[in-house]
C-alpha cells in the first residue's frame, strides 16, 4: 500500500494559504490546462484525495498539470519530483527541445541531474535523429544574427566563476585520464548543488553571461562523459548536450556551441548516423568567426572527415584530413579555452586514423595511429591510447598480419581495463569480431583471453 503524499499535501496546504487552492479548485485548474491542450480530463477533488491520501500517481502528463497549477497558485516553480511524481516522459521530450529562454534550459539541465543520478526511467531515453536538426539550426541563426559578441576568454573576477571552471578543468581531466563513468555523477551533483542555484539568482548581464558559459562547459562536460559512460545512455547523452548548446547561445560563447555541435556530430557518426553527423560539423564550422578557436576548427574538420569516410567519400575526407591538419598547426594553446586542450596530437591524429580505418588504408591508418598511440603514452592517456592501439590492429588485419594485429589488440584492451569508458569496451568487442575467423591463432587466442579476464568479455568462438 502506498503512503500518503505529504510533499503534495504540504504543497497545496501552502498555495490554499496564499491564494486559496482546495482539492477541488485544484482540480478544476488541471482540467482547464489539459483542455488548453486538447486532453479533456474530468478529475474532481476525490482524485486528489487519492494522490494525497493514498499516494496513488496519475497516469500520463497529469503530473505535468499538477506542477503547472501549483506554480500558478505559488508564484515559484514547482516540479513534479517536488512531490514524488517525477515526470519522466515530459522530462525526455523537454530535454529534446531548445527552449526558447536560457532560465528554461537551467530547469531541464536540473531536472535530468536530478532524474539521472536518482536512476528514474530519463536514462533509458532514446536517442532521436530527428531533435537534431532544431538545435544546430536554431544556435546557427542566432549566431549569424548577432550583432555583437565579446570574442576571446571572458575573465569575471567573480571567485564563484572561477571557481566553477576550475571544477570543470578537474573533471574534465578526470573524463580524459580515467573515462567517463569515472566522476560522472559527482559532476552532476557538483553542477546542480552549486552552479543551478548561482544561475537562479540576479546578476549584471556581464557577470551571467560568464555564468551561463561556465554551466554550459559544465552540461556539456556532463553530456560527454554519459556519452563515454554507457552505450544505453546516448538518449540521455544527446539531451544534455541540446542544453549545453542552448545555454552556450546565452553567453554570446560562438566556439563553445560549436564546440558542442561538435560533440553531437561525433555521437551521431558513432550511432550510424552520418550524413546528419557532417550536417552538424558543418553547421559549427559555419557559425565559427575567424579569431574564434582554432582548435575548434581543426575538429569540426576531423569530424567532418570522419563523417565523410564512414559515407566512403575518400577524397572529400582525405581533404578534410589535411585542413584539420593545417590548422592544428597553427594552434596556440595558450589562446585556447580550458575546454579545448585535449584536442591535441593524441586526439586529433587519433580520430584522423579511424577515418582511414574505415577507408581501410593501412599505411594512412598507421601514420595517425602511430602518432596518436605516442602522444597518448606521454599523457599517461590510456582512454586514448586504448583506441588508437586497436586502429593499429585493424591496420595490420588490413594487411592480413593477424598476429601483429592480435598483439596490439590485447595491448588495448590492457590499456582499455585502466579506465571506465563504454567505448573502449565497445572498441574491444569490435576487435573480437573482427578476429572471430582467426580464433585458433594463439596470438587470438592470448587477446580473448585477456579481454575475459580483464574486461569481462566472452571469447568469441569459430
Amino acid at each position: 500500500m502506498n503512503k500518503p503524499n505529504e510533499a503534495l499535501a504540504m504543497l497545496i496546504r501552502e498555495a490554499d494559504d496564499r491564494s486559496g487552492c482546495s482539492w477541488a479548485g485544484l482540480a478544476r485548474r488541471i482540467n482547464d490546462l489539459a483542455a488548453v491542450e486538447g486532453k479533456p480530463l474530468n478529475y474532481d477533488y476525490t482524485a486528489v484525495h487519492r494522490w494525497v491520501k493514498k499516494g496513488e500517481k496519475p497516469r500520463g502528463p497529469v503530473a505535468g498539470l499538477i506542477a503547472r497549477a501549483l506554480t500558478e497558485k505559488l508564484g515559484r516553480r514547482i516540479d513534479p519530483a517536488d512531490f514524488g511524481m517525477p515526470d519522466e516522459d515530459s522530462l525526455a521530450r523537454r530535454g529534446l527541445d531548445y527552449p526558447r529562454s536560457p532560465g528554461a534550459t537551467v530547469d531541464v539541465v536540473a531536472e535530468l541531474g536530478r532524474a539521472d543520478v536518482n536512476r528514474r526511467s530519463i536514462v533509458k531515453a532514446p536517442f532521436v535523429l530527428a531533435a537534431l536538426a532544431a538545435p544546430s539550426r536554431d544556435w546557427l541563426l542566432a549566431t549569424l544574427d548577432a550583432t555583437a559578441t565579446e570574442r576571446g576568454s571572458r575573465r569575471i573576477g567573480l571567485e564563484q566563476v572561477n571557481g566553477i571552471r576550475g571544477m570543470f578543468a578537474v573533471f574534465q581531466e578526470m573524463d580524459v585520464m580515467r573515462g567517463g563513468g569515472h566522476a560522472r555523477t559527482a559532476l552532476i551533483e557538483y553542477m546542480n548543488s552549486h552552479v543551478v542555484p548561482l544561475l537562479k539568482r540576479e546578476h549584471d548581464a556581464r557577470t551571467q553571461a560568464a555564468l551561463y558559459e561556465a554551466a554550459a562547459e559544465m552540461a556539456y562536460l556532463v553530456g560527454w562523459m554519459t556519452y563515454d559512460d554507457g552505450q544505453g545512455r546516448h538518449g540521455l547523452a544527446q539531451r544534455y548536450l541540446i542544453q549545453a548548446l542552448r545555454l552556450a547561445e546565452a553567453a554570446g560563447s560562438t566556439s563553445l556551441g560549436a564546440h558542442i555541435l561538435a560533440s553531437l556530430s561525433d555521437q551521431a557518426n558513432l550511432l550510424g548516423h552520418s550524413s546528419e553527423a557532417l550536417s552538424l560539423a558543418r553547421a559549427g564550422r559555419r557559425g565559427l568567426d575567424a579569431g574564434d578557436s582554432t582548435a575548434c576548427l581543426a575538429d569540426l574538420h576531423i569530424l567532418e572527415a570522419r563523417a565523410l569516410a564512414a559515407l566512403g567519400e575518400a577524397s572529400g575526407a582525405a581533404a578534410a584530413v589535411s585542413q584539420a591538419e593545417r590548422l592544428f598547426d597553427q594552434v596556440r594553446p595558450e589562446n585556447e579555452p580550458e575546454w579545448a586542450r585535449f584536442i591535441d596530437r593524441a586526439y586529433l591524429f587519433g580520430e584522423a586514423a579511424h577515418c582511414f580505418r574505415d577507408l581501410k588504408q593501412p599505411d594512412q591508418i598507421e601514420r595517425f595511429a602511430k602518432e596518436s598511440a605516442a602522444a597518448a603514452q606521454s599523457q599517461g592517456r590510456a582512454r586514448r591510447g586504448a583506441l588508437s592501439q586497436a586502429a593499429l590492429a585493424l591496420g595490420d588485419l588490413t594487411r592480413g598480419e593477424v598476429e601483429a594485429a592480435a598483439a596490439k589488440s590485447t595491448r588495448a584492451v590492457e590499456l582499455s581495463a585502466a579506465v571506465n569508458s563504454s567505448r573502449c569496451v565497445e572498441t574491444i568487442r569490435d576487435l573480437q569480431r573482427r578476429l572471430q575467423p582467426f580464433g585458433q591463432v594463439p596470438g587470438v587466442e592470448a587477446f580473448n583471453l585477456k579481454a575475459r579476464d580483464l574486461l569481462g568479455l566472452s571469447v568469441i568462438a569459430i
